[in-house]
């Protein structure tokens, strides 16, 4: 009889060279594997004796609500052993992680955390846009273009007031509402890129300004998944913008 145990574990941004030895470590020695869709399927094969059972999502549309993943996550637990819940990016970066452990704590379970490389960071790094540059940007926002509502979110204004590069996660559906909000606070010519499917080899870039964006994302038909980054580090290893 194993000992339920439970590892949230962060995937990476999708390149599976881009997870931590820690995070295969956790694989290797897990007898159940559920995992998200944007945790890279090619992952799997560091838990080749691992029951794996997919549970992602995409833009919101869940395969399983979250309240039935906390379920299988206790029941997978109880039943085999250690349990793998494989997340996309890093667990703690909008990635429900918490609703997770708080479900697993009180089923009497015992828990831990393996950090990611959070696609916020990861995918501009890997276009060559830092979140941060001395004398350009001193600090960074990391938010969601999206509440749990399906409303804009009111973090966006305030970052549209600073002066930091703003990292927006889930923003594709909002994308216009959430540049109208940058116009609005005299951004209108500062850079922005989209990445779509960062670092795998579905990747999409879109360079362009903060009011032409929307129109050349539809036009270039960059959809979700996507990071988006606005601020003038967009542009410092770029030789051109239209």
């Amino acid at each position: 009889m194993k000992t339920a145990f439970v590892s949230l574990v962060g995937a990476g941004p999708g390149d599976p060279e881009l997870i931590t030895l820690k995070a295969i470590n956790a694989l290797q020695k897990a007898d159940v594997v559920l995992y998200d869709a944007l945790a890279n399927e090619q992952l799997l094969k560091h838990a080749p004796n691992a029951i794996k059972q997919f549970v992602g999502k995409r833009a919101g549309q869940h395969s399983m609500p979250q309240e039935e993943i906390n379920a299988l996550i206790i029941k997978m637990a109880k039943e085999y052993g250690h349990v793998v819940r494989l997340k996309g990016g890093d667990p703690f970066i909008f990635g429900r992680a918490q609703e997770e452990i708080e479900a697993v704590k009180k089923a009497g379970i015992a828990v831990e955390i393996i950090p990611g490389i959070t696609s916020a960071l990861a995918v501009p790094a890997m276009q060559m846009i830092p979140a941060t540059c001395r004398g350009i940007a001193e600090s960074c926002w990391i938010t969601t273009g999206t509440t749990e509502d399906g409303t804009l979110s009111k973090d966006i204004a305030l970052a549209a007031k600073s002066s930091a590069t703003v990292i927006i996660l889930m923003g594709m559906g909002q994308l216009q509402k959430i540049m109208q909000v940058f116009i609005d606070n005299g951004k209108s010519k500062t850079p922005v890129a989209i990445i779509e499917n960062g670092t795998i080899i579905q990747e999409k870039k879109l360079i362009g300004i903060v009011e032409n964006i929307f129109a050349k994302a539809i036009a270039a038909g960059i959809s979700s998944p996507a990071i988006i980054v606005v601020g003038d580090v967009v542009t410092i290893n770029s030789y051109s913008i239209q």
